[in-house]
């Protein structure tokens, strides 16, 4: 598909800025459907994971939709606004496309502090995760990364390195 050529082929263009990309734990990656809740740090998370993944979808906030080309793709593809003003209702309505998407048994990328963080910054999770964990009853996986090292947010500039992706062990469907 255009949007793993585009991730494929990203990854590959960094190494014109020195930078390389290695990923360990791929085989734990269940197949199917399936959340996966990955730190955001840097752009590259937006394309660095779709290769992955067999179909995977995100959640963005709808105001990306006004973005022209990458805006006209999201919606095409059929991943999973949340309209940020709605409050509560955000939530609803990002669980109900997301079960729609996930009974499709495709995977589900949710960035769970909701921005870009820098690293090393303590953690702010919103509570979209823990929601969507509770209301679809399937697996969770953790993806931890390093990007915003060699590539910070809201910076043009990226730094030669490894950027390092790490897949942990999925947590089953329907804990506490």
């Amino acid at each position: 598909t255009v949007a793993k050529s585009w991730g494929h082929t990203s990854n590959a263009l960094l190494a014109v800025a020195g930078i390389r990309v290695e990923m360990r734990g791929r085989e734990k990656i269940p197949h199917g459907a399936l959340l996966v809740a990955s730190k955001h740090q840097s752009v590259w998370e937006t394309f660095g994971l779709v290769p992955l993944f067999d179909d995977p979808a995100y959640i963005y906030k709808r105001e990306l939709l006004w973005i022209p080309v990458f805006g006209w793709y999201l919606w095409k593809s059929d991943m999973v606004p949340v309209d940020r003003r709605a409050r509560g209702g955000a939530i609803a309505g990002m669980i109900e496309a997301a079960r729609k998407e996930l009974a499709r048994g495709r995977q589900i990328i949710i960035f769970p502090e909701g921005t870009r963080t820098a690293p090393g910054a303590p953690p702010a999770y919103k509570s979209g995760l823990a929601n969507l964990y509770a209301a679809t009853n399937v697996a969770c996986l953790p993806v931890a990364l390093n990007s915003g090292v060699f590539w910070p947010r809201r910076k043009f500039l990226r730094y030669p390195g490894t950027i390092v992706l790490e897949v942990l062990d999925p947590i089953a469907p329907a804990l506490d």
